[in-house]
């Protein structure tokens, strides 16, 4: 198991944060959610287990 977070980016490559600490299932519906609405940026589901320790 573990924890994910949404991505997204915008027209121009730059990356951010939308969400994070969710299970993967609701974090794919937050991604599903936001690709729905039809704007121009991606959306994508990473998992935060492979964040390099502080």
């Amino acid at each position: 198991m573990g924890t994910f977070r949404v991505m997204r980016q915008d027209d121009n490559g730059n990356r951010f944060l939308v969400a994070k600490g969710l299970a993967e299932a609701e974090a794919r519906r937050v991604a599903d959610e936001f690709e729905a609405r039809g704007h121009k940026q991606m959306y994508w589901v990473e998992s935060e287990s492979a964040d390099p320790a502080p």
